[in-house]
C-alpha cells in the first residue's frame, strides 16, 4: 500500500509539470530531500521517480512562460566551476571507477537541477513554496525524532531518510540545525495562528531530535547557530533569552549518557570517535600533500587510499568526517578553495540583499530570510567540521534561494522603475 500511495502522488503530479515546470522543481526537491520512495518496502524503493521528474521538467521548461533569464552572479558561476572541477578530478580518481562514477553522477544531478531551479523559480510565493517543501521534507524526520526522544528519554537513535546523505543520526542532526532557521522565517511570515503554533512545535521537536542524536558536532553547531540567531534577530535580547531558556530546558531532560558524551569533547584524547576523526584527517592530509591539485577523486574512504596514505596502512577505513577535509582530499586544494569561495559568496550575497532591502517597501521579508539563511550556513560551517557532508543538497539549496531572492528583487526593482518612467512620461504629455 505504501508503494502505491507514493507512486500515485508522484506520478499523479507529473502531468502538471508540463503546465507549470515549477511543480517539477518542487517535486524534485521533495524526492531529493525526503526520499519518500525509500520509506517503502517494495518495488517503489528502487523506482527512478527522480529521473522521471527531472526529465519531464527539462522537457517542459523550454516551452513554458515560467522560464526566466539565468541569474548570472558569483554563486551560480562558482557552482558551475565547482562542477567542472569535480568532473576533472574524477578522471584522476584513485577509487574504483564504478564507485567514483556513481558519486560523480549523483553530485552532478543535484547541482544541475539547482541550475534549473534558478531558471524556473521567481517571486516570493514560489520561493516560499520551495522553502515549505524543504521544511516539510526534512522536518518530518525532525519532528518524529523529537517526539521519540522525549517519549523514550533519548534512549533510541533517530535515523534520517534511508540511503541518503543524512541517513545517519549525526548527519540528520546537522540538517535539522540548518532547518530550524527556515522554520523561524516561516513562523515570522505566516499569518495563520495554527501554522505558527505548528512551527513552534516543530522547532522544539527538532531541537530535541538534535540533542537526542548525541552528536557533539551538531551540539556545537546548534550552540553557534542559536547565538547567531539571537544576534541576527530584530529583538536580540528577547530572542537570546528564548534560545537560552529553550536549550537549557531541553538539555535538562537529557539522560546522563548524553552529558557523558558531551563531556568527551574536552577529553578527546581518550575518546575513540575523536581519535578516529584525527586518524581520518591525517590520512586526508597525506593524500592532499601527495596530490595537491586533483586530490583523490570522489569517495576517498576506500581501502586503496588508506593503505597508501593512512598513518597505519593496516588500520581501519573511515570517512573524511569533515566537509573541509573531504573537499581537500577529493578535489585537491583548488576544490577546497572553490568550496570555500562558494560559501563566502553565498554569505556576502545574503548580507548584501539584507542591507539593500531593509528599507524597501514590499521587500520586508527579504532581510529576515537572508539573516536566517546566514544562521543556517553558519550551523553548516561549524557542524560540517566534523561530518563529511560536502555533497549534501541543503546548503546548496540555501545558496540557490539567495540567488532566487536576488533575481526576484532585481526584477521587482526594474518593474517599479518602469512604472515610474511611464508615469513621468504620461505626466509630461498631459
Amino acid at each position: 500500500m505504501r508503494d502505491i500511495a507514493v507512486a500515485t502522488v508522484i506520478l499523479g503530479l507529473v502531468p502538471f509539470i508540463f503546465v507549470r515546470p515549477s511543480v517539477g522543481i518542487l517535486l524534485w526537491t521533495w524526492i531529493s530531500m525526503m526520499s519518500p520512495h525509500r520509506l517503502t518496502y517494495g518495488w517503489a524503493f528502487w523506482f527512478p521517480f527522480a529521473q522521471i521528474v527531472a526529465i519531464c521538467t527539462l522537457i517542459a521548461l523550454p516551452f513554458s512562460r515560467q522560464r526566466h533569464r539565468f541569474p548570472w552572479g558569483p554563486i551560480p558561476v562558482l557552482l558551475m566551476i565547482l562542477m567542472i572541477w569535480m568532473t576533472v578530478t574524477t578522471f584522476y580518481a584513485l577509487n574504483d571507477p564504478d564507485t567514483v562514477f556513481f558519486h560523480w553522477s549523483k553530485a552532478m544531478k543535484i547541482h544541475a537541477m539547482l541550475l534549473v531551479t534558478m531558471i524556473a523559480i521567481r517571486g516570493r510565493r514560489h520561493i516560499e513554496q520551495l522553502i515549505w517543501v524543504i521544511v516539510l521534507s526534512i522536518g518530518y524526520f525532525g519532528v518524529k525524532g523529537g517526539v521519540w526522544t522525549v517519549l523514550t528519554g533519548s534512549r533510541g537513535i533517530v535515523w534520517g531518510p534511508p540511503r541518503s546523505y543524512i541517513e545517519g543520526n549525526n548527519e540528520l542532526a546537522l540538517a535539522l540545525v540548518m532547518l530550524i532557521p527556515l522554520m523561524y522565517y516561516l513562523y515570522h511570515t505566516s499569518t495563520r495562528r495554527w501554522i505558527r503554533y505548528l512551527l513552534v512545535f516543530s522547532m522544539v521537536s527538532c531541537g530535541f531530535s538534535i540533542l537526542g542524536s548525541h552528536s557533539r558536532g551538531a551540539f556545537l553547531a546548534i550552540l553557534s547557530a542559536g547565538l547567531f540567531l539571537a544576534i541576527k534577530s530584530r529583538r536580540k535580547l528577547l530572542t537570546g533569552v528564548i534560545v537560552v531558556v529553550s536549550l537549557v530546558g531541553m538539555i535538562a531532560v537529557m539522560p546522563g549518557a548524553w552529558f557523558d558524551r558531551m563531556e568527551s569533547i574536552q577529553n578527546y584524547e581518550q575518546d575513540g570517535s575523536s581519535q578516529a576523526r584525527l586518524y581520518a584527517w591525517q590520512t586526508m592530509w597525506n593524500l592532499a600533500r601527495d596530490r595537491p591539485i586533483v586530490g583523490g577523486g570522489f569517495d576517498t574512504a576506500a581501502p586503496v587510499i588508506y593503505q597508501r596514505y593512512a598513518p597505519d596502512p593496516t588500520g581501519p577505513v573511515y570517512s573524511s568526517h569533515s566537509i573541509y577535509f573531504q573537499a581537500l582530499s577529493e578535489h585537491g586544494f583548488p576544490g577546497l578553495f572553490l568550496f570555500l569561495a562558494f560559501g563566502i559568496a553565498a554569505w556576502r550575497s545574503a548580507r548584501r540583499l539584507s542591507v539593500e532591502c531593509a528599507q524597501s517597501p514590499g521587500l520586508e521579508w527579504v532581510p529576515t530570510l537572508m539573516r536566517m539563511i546566514q544562521v543556517s550556513l553558519l550551523g553548516f560551517a561549524v557542524g560540517g567540521m566534523f561530518l563529511g557532508l560536502l555533497h549534501y543538497d541543503l546548503p546548496y539549496y540555501l545558496a540557490t534561494i539567495i540567488v532566487l531572492v536576488g533575481a526576484t528583487v532585481r526584477e521587482q526593482q526594474k518593474a517599479q522603475a518602469a512604472v515610474v518612467l511611464s508615469t513621468g512620461a504620461a505626466a509630461q504629455r498631459a
